[in-house]
């Protein structure tokens, strides 16, 4: 009894304190009042010459969301602002972040196109909250306070056209990389491998308002503030009942004491372990197929440095470096209707195809708000990039290796397309080109970015954008990537590249054959050197490229062709290397033979 006595006084003491602390909390400084002086401070910093003509409202005990203010948003409330968005107003101030970073739920902040002066504050570290601050075209000078590398939630950051100098803190890539953009910065600010971004989307949120934001329809915070006052009092008054009661009846029993005390210790602690395996799951951390010890965490990479090195509207593809100096490519995507289910679906099968000549996935990371796939980096480059140092002579490109970069791909398409058994799905690649040919330390070829074409959306015209290189009939097929093969044959075989300079190769090679030109075709390397063993290729390519799908070859059947001419290729030049050496002749006399064998194959022309 004197424990249930003493439990009671407990408690009563409690709901007491309580009611004191509500009563302080609502009494205290007048939050709203708060929020108006630190916003009001802000602007008088701000604006220095009265440009706003704010003289009219500064001072006002009426909250800035109330007065309606041009620029000033607030939230579904109107007790707190959300965007400050003050911009080509020819403010001349400087910023006060103390006071900026007291509004408690701001998130935008741009004064984009004035003539603001002064540094960044340091204190902008209490914006705790910020995703947006768009500072550009201003007469900002310093150096970037690391501050703004400690901002969790700055999605993006915009500083462009100002005076700053020094270099880009080191950290900036603590900011979510992968969604945003290059920016320009000052001039006198020095790259430190790591970038600003500015994603494309927020740009558009910067300056539209979403919905709950507007202030024409909110209600009165001081009702607001009554209402939450009275639902907080009525709950803690019916908790504090309720634990009253359950806590006197199970003193009845002083064994039962423990008990309870014990039960309530494991539920609070199973409780906890539930609620770490639901934000384990919830987190959609990165996903992997390779061994544990090339596994990273989302930080790792969030804190990589980022260089990008392609973008369009589907994607952005950036180089990035661990902290460990290991290099992966990481392809963001972007506009996929795609579920999240069928996103991991898909790419845990192209994870199964192991294949020398396909780019094997690392990982992946799929979310509502983002998805990017992860490939080791390859240091040199792609087909495409090889052939544009040969077109510009600054690399050779001999034909051994143009026929083995063939024959690799061919391998690759042959294999995604092999069925075990008629109910295997085939996911085809979609988008084959020598942009997506990528070249390892041996030069073999590794296809990538398979699987992508299946999430784009055909009738906006993602999915075929590689002109050249696809099929007439638009289809997502393997004999639509039959097609692009025969293209990208039909570049090794002439030394030019489609997806520069924008020609349709396979009718240009059509007409060169018509007019029976069929040997000027071939780029020079080829024409001077292995022309005979050209032409079969030839006879490959143009069966690819026909216009009607059902006189393409099979990827099986392409293959097969293409091995047969490299095994011819290999034995002639054994037997005939055999033949030089066993003459005494020098391997430079047996090169110059070699030009000037007779041409004895089927050609589907020459003017030979």
């Amino acid at each position: 009894m004197q424990n249930t006595r003493n439990f009671s006084e407990f408690l009563r003491r409690l709901f007491f304190f309580a009611i004191i602390f509500f009563i302080i909390e609502c009494t205290r400084g007048r939050g709203e009042l708060s929020e108006s002086e630190s916003f009001f401070n802000f602007l008088r910093a701000l604006d220095t010459k009265n440009v706003l003509n704010n003289s009219t409202w500064i001072g006002s005990p009426s909250h800035p969301c109330l007065v309606k203010l041009n620029g000033v948003r607030c939230d579904s409330n109107a007790s707190k602002i959300v965007h400050i968005r003050l911009e080509n107003l020819n403010l001349s101030g400087t910023i006060d972040a103390h006071s900026l970073c007291r509004l408690q739920k701001l998130r935008v902040v741009s004064l984009a196109n004035n003539n603001i002066r002064g540094t960044i504050p340091h204190s902008i570290l209490h914006c705790t909250r910020l995703t947006h601050f768009n500072v550009t075209s201003n007469q900002l000078s310093g150096r970037l306070p690391k501050a703004l590398t400690k901002l969790k939630h700055l999605r993006s950051l915009d500083i462009s056209n100002n005076n700053f100098s020094g270099m880009i803190p080191r950290k900036q890539q603590y900011m979510r990389l992968f969604t945003y953009y290059y920016v320009t910065p000052s001039k006198k600010l020095e790259s430190n491998g790591t970038k600003e971004w500015l994603k494309e989307s927020d740009t558009n949120a910067m300056q539209q308002p979403t919905p709950d934001s507007s202030i024409d329809t909110a209600p009165n915070p001081r009702n607001s503030k009554t209402e939450t006052l009275v639902v907080f009092i009525f709950g803690t008054v019916v908790l504090l009942s309720a634990l009253y009661f359950l806590v006197k009846k199970s003193l009845k029993f002083n064994e039962g004491m423990e008990v309870v005390k014990e039960d309530h210790g494991v539920l609070k602690a199973s409780t906890k372990e539930v609620q770490e395996v639901k934000l384990n799951e919830g987190d959609s951390e990165l996903v992997f197929f390779v061994e544990d010890r090339e596994r990273f965490t989302l930080e790792d990479l969030l804190r990589a440095t980022a260089d990008l090195r392609s973008e369009g509207f589907c994607s952005s593809l950036y180089k990035v470096k661990l902290e460990n100096n290991v290099h992966y490519a990481v392809k963001r995507l972007k506009n996929l209707q795609v579920s999240l289910e069928a996103f991991g679906e898909t790419f845990r099968k192209i994870s199964n195809l192991k294949h020398q000549n396909i780019l094997p996935l690392v990982g992946y990371r799929s979310t509502s708000e983002e998805k990017f796939i992860i490939y080791k980096y390859q240091n040199n480059g792609s087909l495409l990039n090889l052939l544009n140092d040969y077109i510009a002579g600054r690399k050779d490109f001999p034909w051994k290796l143009r026929l083995n970069i063939a024959c690799g791909i061919a391998r690759g398409l042959a294999f995604i397309y092999r069925k075990l058994d008629e109910q295997e799905e085939v996911i085809p690649h979609g988008n084959l080109k020598p942009s997506n040919i990528l070249l390892d330390e041996n030069n073999e070829p590794l296809i990538s970015e398979h699987g992508l074409s299946k999430f784009m959306d055909p009738n906006r015209g993602f999915l075929f954008s590689s002109q050249g290189y696809t099929a007439p009939e638009k289809s997502l097929t393997e004999k639509g990537d039959v097609y692009s093969f025969g293209v990208i044959l039909l570049e090794l075989l002439t030394g030019k590249s489609t997806e520069v300079s924008r020609i349709d190769i396979a009718r240009w090679v059509r007409s060169m054959v018509r007019e029976e030109w069929t040997g000027e075709v071939f780029d020079k390397e080829v024409r001077e050197n292995e022309h005979q063993w050209a032409f079969p290729l030839l006879n490959i390519a143009l069966l690819c490229v026909s216009r009607f799908q059902e006189n393409r070859p099979t990827t099986v059947e392409i293959l097969e062709k293409i091995e047969e001419v490299m095994d011819q290729h290999e034995q002639h030049q054994e037997r005939f290397a055999f033949k030089c050496c066993s003459n005494g002749s020098s391997r430079d006399e047996c090169c110059s033979l070699h030009k000037i064998i007779p041409d004895t194959w089927d050609s589907p022309g020459s003017n030979y």
